[in-house]
């Protein structure tokens, strides 16, 4: 398969995920994905299929909208698909990111792990589940790849407050298999972990944290293989991700996956 055929197929997953829990309203080009119930608020993106072109004054009025349903303003979509959509975003007010999408080749072997650490698949029931699911959120609020002081308090403080219904939409996934959570622990619970959502054989790595006292030790690679190679025994033809830059991007390459495309991102500049 090209990487044209592959970024089409990828394409078309972003299209039909959020579908799962949103409801898809069409604005022109674009097509805003509402949340039904509680759970992660998704993006607006180029509408999928024959469309006409994206314009700054179509990005405007998803924005009103978005603003309107208090939703994050945020879009996402694939370069090769739409390249008009960047300058559409600029010139409307909001910040734009490439990120580099990679996608998995041939796994490489499984990473070694510092002592007294263990990588798993997280059950729905697991004890620890909440813990797990809130490492990320430590992590990316402490952006980049330093070694900082944030740790197992910080994460444990996240987790005390958690919406008891957030949670249970994250445990019913899994019991469908809709997703997939892997953490790596440590003596007192999870320190890194991330997830992936497969659907029509398209499954895609996302939420890879770190907590940040617990960097430069090899466990976000140890996740993101973890996931990869589970996925692969789910049947996943094509297993990707999106890389935060250039750096994480090498991380990712040493496991087995390269350049294929980049992902774009749209967001208020107070975000």
């Amino acid at each position: 398969m090209s990487d044209e055929d592959i970024i089409k197929r990828i394409d078309a997953y972003c299209d039909t995920q959020p579908r799962e829990r949103a409801h898809a309203e069409e604005h022109g080009p674009l097509v805003l994905f509402v949340p039904v119930g509680s759970g992660f608020p998704y993006y607006a993106r180029p509408r999928a299929g024959k469309r006409g072109p994206v314009t700054a004054a179509d990005v405007r009025a998803v924005r009103a909208r978005q603003h309107e349903l208090k939703l994050p303003e945020s879009f996402e979509w694939i370069e090769d698909c739409a390249p008009e959509m960047a300058a559409a975003a600029a010139a409307a007010g909001l910040r734009v990111h490439r990120h580099p999408m990679l996608l998995l080749g041939t796994l490489a072997p499984t990473p070694p792990l510092p002592p007294t650490t263990s990588v798993r698949i997280v059950d729905p029931d697991d004890q620890e589940l909440v813990q797990a699911w809130a490492v990320p959120g430590v992590a990316f609020a402490h952006p980049g790849s330093e070694i900082g002081r944030a740790g197992v308090v910080e994460r444990d403080k996240l987790a005390a407050d958690h919406d008891p219904a957030s949670i249970q939409a994250v445990r019913e996934r899994l019991r469908a298999g809709r997703s997939v959570l892997a953490t790596v622990s440590g003596p007192n619970g999870p320190l890194a972990s991330g997830s992936y959502q497969r659907v029509a054989g398209v499954a895609e790595i996302t939420g890879v944290g770190v907590l940040p006292a617990s960097r430069r030790r090899g466990l976000g690679a140890a996740v993101t293989h973890a996931l990869a190679a589970h996925a692969l025994t789910r049947d996943a033809r094509t297993v990707f991700l999106s890389a935060a830059d250039a750096d994480a991007a090498r991380i990712y390459t040493r496991l087995g996956f390269r350049p294929v495309g980049t992902a774009m991102i749209a967001e208020a500049p107070d975000d």
